[in-house]
């Protein structure tokens, strides 16, 4: 399912005039102008965008979404120290202009019930507890269920 999300991406985004593909952290994740589009599964359940939250504070996803989403609303306190824990960001965002603004795709997904929930906007990280404070979000709609089809014995 992991690889799905980024080739579903791939698939439903190729076609459009301004849609570039660029290869980063050995996925393929498109640009349409100056937005670079992510996928990012959520949660297995049924629960609000609002509740999304990193599994770590560190790597790609966590440097991706500091570097590229929006200004965080509120400044983190300056004690006037230089931070010792700052790490060098994932080398393959370097491949990314700093110009480019990140749009994340939040979905939440289970194998039994499929896609339940699904937005776009952009998001900060939070870096304390890792979930996400999002400046915009709005629901995508999902086609209706397709009822598994009965096949009958002939």
């Amino acid at each position: 399912m992991y690889a799905a999300q980024y080739e579903e991406l791939e698939v439903g985004l190729a076609s459009l005039p301004s849609a570039t593909p660029v290869r980063l952290q050995g996925r393929t994740l498109m640009i349409l102008g100056d937005h670079v589009i992510y996928p990012l599964r959520y949660a297995k359940k049924d629960v609000p965008v609002t509740a999304a939250r990193l599994r770590r504070a560190t790597g790609f996803r966590a440097d991706l979404i500091r570097r590229h989403g929006p200004e965080p609303m509120q400044q983190a306190f300056d004690l006037g120290l230089d931070e010792l824990d700052e790490q060098e960001p994932h080398p393959d965002l370097a491949l990314l202009s700093e110009d480019v603004k990140l749009v994340l795709v939040a979905y939440a997904c289970s194998m039994t019930q499929g896609v339940m929930r699904i937005e776009w906007g952009s998001a900060e990280l939070r870096s304390e507890d890792r979930y996400l404070i999002w400046h915009h979000h709005e629901p995508l709609h999902l086609p209706p269920r397709r009822e598994t089809p009965l096949l009958l014995d002939h």
